[in-house]
C-alpha cells in the first residue's frame, strides 16, 4: 500500500480522478501559477497528474495530492520530486508545493511540508533535499525558511525551461540536509 503522510490538519495521498478537475482548474489560473512561465492546459494537468502517479506507484514517494482533513478538499500538492537533469542538485531529491489559493496564507504549506521533510529523512534517508523558486517568488521562499532550509547566492541560476531573458528565469535554492533536519528537530 502507498504511504500517506498526515498532519494536525492534511492528509497527503495518492491521486484520484475526483483530483483532476481542481487540479486543472488551478493550473489554468494565472494568480496561481504567477511565478511560472504559463498557465496549464487540461491536457498538461491531467498528463501531470499521470506522471505523479506513476512515481507515486514506482517509488512509493512523490508529489502526493493533498487534501484538507476536515473537509476533504482537494488542495494542491506537497511532496518530493527528483531534481531535473540540467539543474543545480540534479543528483537530488526536491521538496515543493502548489496549493490552490483559497488555502494560501493559513500555515498548510509549511505544515505539510515539515511532514515530508520528516518522512524523507526518516523514512527514505535522504541525505539533503533541496527547493527551487523564481527570485521573486517570496512566498514559497518564505516556507522555505520556515521548514529549515537555508539560502546561497551562489546557488543562483537561470532555469533553463524558461525562454532567455524571461522575468522569472532567475532562480533561488534553498537546501537542507538531513544532519541540519535531525539538528533542528532535537532542540524544538
Amino acid at each position: 500500500m502507498l504511504p500517506h503522510l498526515e498532519t494536525e490538519r492534511l492528509l497527503l495521498r495518492q491521486w484520484k480522478d475526483s483530483d483532476r478537475d481542481p487540479w486543472a482548474a488551478m493550473n489554468a489560473d494565472e494568480e496561481v501559477l504567477r511565478f511560472f512561465p504559463s498557465t496549464k492546459t487540461r491536457e498538461e494537468s491531467d498528463l501531470a497528474v499521470d506522471r505523479f502517479v506513476h512515481h507515486l506507484d514506482a517509488h512509493r514517494w512523490g508529489l502526493w495530492a493533498t487534501e484538507l482533513k476536515k473537509t476533504g478538499e482537494f488542495m494542491g500538492f506537497i511532496g518530493l520530486w527528483p531534481m531535473p537533469v540540467g539543474f543545480p542538485a540534479a543528483d537530488l531529491t526536491e521538496i515543493g508545493w502548489r496549493l490552490d489559493k483559497r488555502f494560501w496564507g493559513k500555515g498548510y504549506a509549511p505544515e505539510g511540508a515539515r511532514a515530508v521533510l520528516h518522512h524523507a529523512f526518516t523514512v527514505l534517508g535522504k541525505p539533503e533535499l533541496v527547493s527551487m523558486t523564481t527570485v521573486t517568488n517570496e512566498p514559497s521562499r518564505r516556507v522555505m525558511a520556515k521548514i529549515g532550509m537555508t539560502y546561497s547566492p551562489a546557488d543562483d541560476f537561470v532555469n533553463p525551461t524558461y525562454e532567455p531573458g524571461h522575468r522569472q528565469g532567475p532562480h533561488v535554492l534553498h537546501r537542507i540536509t538531513a544532519e541540519q533536519y535531525f539538528a533542528q528537530t532535537t532542540v524544538q
